[in-house]
């Protein structure tokens, strides 16, 4: 296992896709100038928009940030992670799909986020995902030539069970590319990215959007790597667009896992309520 440096990209996407991709080609470039050779991008890198019917989104054959993203890995030689962007589905939905592009501009893998965020905050901020993108049903783990990728999108990052079997299945990687609320943000968002690492004995990647969007929405930036012991190795410490870059060594992870070897030892179990019959809920060693 090899040491490499990996790169998460802080955006502020509007609503105008072409516009995007410049920012986004500007930005990945700085990462690959900097010796990033995995360089990761935020959810909804595309289209930051409210209105899906004003967004022209498309299909994944005839999307520009698929397009583009393809040209930078070949062009950079290096594996290209767009966070997410809106893909037309054959069907008509619209995933919030992921993508991870080879260095020879192929698409290597792609993921769909499983978990919608529909939910109602302070203050009278409401999300209602669904309404609008259809859930993935499958998660996914990569591999890299000297480690395991493991996928998410923002809101999965609260579903530890999503992240606990991609690390039994091998990922010594967690990647949570993101959009995450300013008011979710402030609360929640160094806490749970440490949790991941800590848990799992990864490395936690997760590029983010940041700054007031002209959609409206807020969002809270402070895109970070982690390592599997839950130290920060680099944070774009506020909303602005930035790159950030870190060496990742999977040793480490071998190292964290051996120390704590809670993946080997979690066990089975099952839920009980005094008085009734068993639930059965099973444990995560299943």
């Amino acid at each position: 296992m090899s040491v490499f440096k990996a790169a998460a990209v802080q955006m502020r996407s509007g609503t105008d896709i072409r516009r995007n991709v410049t920012a986004l080609e500007a930005l990945v470039r700085e990462a690959a100038g900097q010796g990033a050779t995995y360089v990761q991008t935020p959810e909804m890198t595309g289209a930051l928009v409210r209105d899906k019917a004003a967004a022209g989104f498309t299909t994944e054959d005839k999307d520009l940030v698929v397009a583009a993203a393809s040209r930078l890995a070949s062009e950079l030689g290096i594996r290209l992670h767009i966070g997410s962007t809106a893909i037309l589905r054959t069907d008509g939905k619209i995933a919030n799909r992921a993508f991870l592009f080879g260095p020879d501009g192929a698409i290597i893998t792609s993921y769909d986020k499983i978990h919608m965020f529909d939910v109602d905050l302070d203050n009278g901020e409401s999300w209602r995902e669904s309404a609008t993108y259809e859930p993935g049903k499958r998660a996914m783990v990569v591999d890299l030539p000297s480690t395991r990728l493991g996928f998410a999108v923002c809101y999965d990052l609260r579903f530890p069970h999503l992240f606990r079997a991609e690390a039994l299945a091998g990922a010594q990687v967690l990647t949570v590319p993101a959009a995450f609320t300013r008011q979710t943000g402030e609360a929640h968002w160094h806490v749970l990215l440490r949790a991941r690492a800590i848990e799992n004995g990864a490395f936690v990647v997760a590029a983010a959007q940041g700054g007031l969007h002209e959609d409206g929405r807020e969002t809270y930036g402070h895109s970070m790597i982690v390592d599997p012991w839950g130290r920060i190795l680099a944070e774009a410490a506020h909303d602005e667009p930035a790159v950030i870059v870190a060496e990742i060594d999977p040793a480490l992870s071998v190292q964290a896992r051996k120390k704590i070897p809670n993946l080997k030892n979690a066990r089975d179990f099952v839920v009980e309520r005094a008085g009734q019959a068993e639930t059965g809920l099973r444990g995560a060693a299943s």
